[in-house]
């Protein structure tokens, strides 16, 4: 293995206090990155760097650690444009339209899955992504289930069965039978492809003592929560996520007092997908009550084809700071330490030894641009455990 430095790095983000200014932040001026194989083996000054095998020019741009999107949707067949489209012109969102893509998913060949998976996966890396995590439910049959699993494992380590997406068409008159399918041969066939294990904990999908037993047969099965929460409405979803030790509660659109202090009480992430937010015309979380309070928060993307149609975490970056009261250097911890914690990692997210060598580069003096220019290309470079990619090249 080569060692590469990365120097001249106007702004450089590490996410560890003890490296820098502006907590949580620990801001460098004037930067270099040591990368050696796939880690990163030193961060600091540029003046103070050691000696390289080569030598990389970042002609004075911010460098952040590469965004870690904790919640997509990305093992998929089908399109919802028209779906979109009529959402926009005035119908409201509502969980059945899953459906439509379950239909596609299922007559997808597994190449076409997978094709599609990787397009979307390319997608984000070129804006800056580098970790994430994706899930099933779009098959709903203990089959298709288990082969999304099987697909998307042959593409990162974060992979999460959702056979509790929402009640199988198949079942829609015994919706009993199928927690029982869920719970038991199909969690046989699709726990050894996975790490997590969600329901859509919400009117429409999965009440909460359905949501309970499906968490807690996971956890039997060696899989760890995360959880669907009130997207759509108040219930019972973050507090089962802090009763059940998830690593998650995902939407959080809609909470109480107690809820908010349940998340700040717990190991629980509170994970925040402005993209749904933005695409449904809903209601905004309130990351500011959040993070006041005390709550762990990530932002990600929720990439799927009914109701967050974006692999953008820049994107998201800047909705949560226009319209969910973050301000822009939470955004950015939030889209990448967050991200880590809400996937209980410690080797991403942030630009310190020893942690994977992921990080981007961006056409920009400072990580506020990603906020202050909205919809701007910025991220030019990225580097993924350790290799490096140009960005907006297909």
């Amino acid at each position: 293995m080569t060692t590469t430095l990365i120097t001249n790095i106007g702004s450089l983000v590490t996410n560890d206090p003890t490296q820098g200014t502006g907590s949580p932040l620990g801001l460098i001026q004037d930067a270099a990155v040591l990368i050696d194989g796939d880690r990163i083996a030193w961060a600091g000054k540029a003046k103070d760097a050691p000696p390289a095998d080569t030598a990389y020019d970042a002609r004075g741009r911010a460098a952040i650690p590469g965004f870690v999107d904790s919640h997509s949707h990305l093992v998929f067949a089908g399109d919802r444009t028209d779906e979109f489209n009529a959402r926009m012109s005035g119908r409201a969102y509502s969980a059945g339209g899953i459906r439509t893509t379950v239909a596609a998913t299922r007559a997808a060949t597994d190449e076409a899955l997978e094709a599609n998976l990787t397009h979307y996966l390319r997608e984000a890396l070129r804006q800056g992504t580098t970790t994430f995590e994706t899930k099933s439910g779009y098959g709903l049959t203990t089959h298709d289930e288990a082969r999304a699993l099987r697909i998307a494992a042959a593409h990162t380590d974060e992979v999460t069965y959702l056979g509790a997406h929402i009640v199988s068409p198949d079942y829609a008159d015994d919706p009993a039978a199928y927690v029982e399918l869920v719970t038991g041969e199909m969690l046989d066939a699709c726990a050894p492809h996975a790490r997590w294990i969600d329901v859509f904990c919400e009117k429409g999908a999965f009440d909460g003592d359905q949501a309970r037993a499906i968490l807690t047969a996971g956890k039997a099965k060696g899989l760890h929560p995360r959880i669907h929460a009130n997207q759509l409405s108040y219930g019972p979803g973050v507090q089962l996520a802090a009763e059940l030790d998830a690593a998650s509660a995902d939407h959080c659109t809609h909470l109480t007092d107690a809820d908010v202090d349940a998340l700040a009480n717990s190991n629980t992430v509170a994970t925040l997908l402005p993209g749904a937010e933005f695409s449904t015309r809903a209601a905004w979380p309130d990351a500011r009550r959040l993070i006041d309070a005390g709550a762990t928060v990530a932002l990600s993307t929720d990439c799927n084809p009914g109701s967050s149609f974006t692999s953008s975490m820049p994107f998201c970056i800047a909705l949560a700071v226009r319209d969910m009261g973050m301000t822009p250097d939470e955004a950015i911890w939030s889209a990448t330490a967050g991200g880590a914690a809400a996937l209980r990692r410690t080797d991403i997210g942030r630009i310190t030894p020893g942690a994977r060598a992921d990080l981007a580069l961006l056409d920009a003096p400072s990580h506020v641009h990603l906020a202050y220019r909205p919809g701007v290309p910025l991220v030019s470079e990225v580097w993924q455990k350790g290799v490096r990619t140009t960005a907006y090249v297909g």
